[in-house]
C-alpha cells in the first residue's frame, strides 16, 4: 500500500508531507510514533524528518493510541524546522529534527520528538511521555 501524500500551504509555498505509523518500545510500555516527512521543493529537495512520539497514556498502551498529526501540527513542525535552519530548496539529504538537538525547544501538543525510532540506543521515551502527560493533565498517569 502506498503512503498518502498530503499537501499544505504555508507562507505562500506548497509543502508535501506524509506520516508513517510506528511503535517504539519503552521500559514500561510501547508508544505510538509517527515518522513525519515533509518536502518543500519536490521529491529531490531536502526532506524534513521528525519522529513524533505520542504523549497519550492509555490503559492498553500503543494498541489503542490513535494519535496522528493534524495539518496544524505539521505547520508547527515546518515553522520550527525553518527557524532551525532547514532549507527546503536545497537538493538532496535529510534535515532531522532530532531529540538531542531540538527536543528542548520543541513544543507540540500531544507529541514529543524522539530518536528511538532510528536509534535503538536512544534514551527510553517512557519517562518523557509520562512527564508530558502529567504536565498536560495535571494528574499522574
Amino acid at each position: 500500500m502506498r503512503a498518502r501524500l498530503r499537501r499544505l500551504l504555508a507562507g505562500g509555498r506548497e509543502f508535501v508531507w506524509k506520516g508513517e505509523l510506528h511503535h517504539v518500545s519503552g521500559g514500561r510500555d510501547c508508544h505510538r510514533c509517527v515518522r513525519l516527512r515533509v518536502w518543500g521543493a519536490g521529491k529531490n529537495s531536502r526532506v524534513l524528518q521528525a519522529d513524533l512520539l505520542s504523549t497519550a497514556v492509555l490503559p492498553w498502551g500503543c494498541a489503542s493510541d490513535n494519535s496522528y498529526p493534524t495539518p496544524k501540527d505539521v505547520r508547527e513542525v515546518i515553522d520550527h524546522a525553518l527557524r532551525r535552519g532547514w532549507d527546503p530548496d536545497a537538493a538532496g539529504g535529510v534535515f532531522f529534527l532530532g531529540e538531542d538537538e531540538h527536543a528542548a525547544g520543541f513544543e507540540l501538543t500531544g507529541f514529543l520528538l524522539t530518536d528511538r525510532l532510528r536509534d535503538e540506543g536512544a534514551p527510553d521515551p517512557t519517562a518523557r511521555v509520562l512527564s508530558a502527560f502529567q504536565r498536560a493533565t495535571g494528574s499522574p498517569p
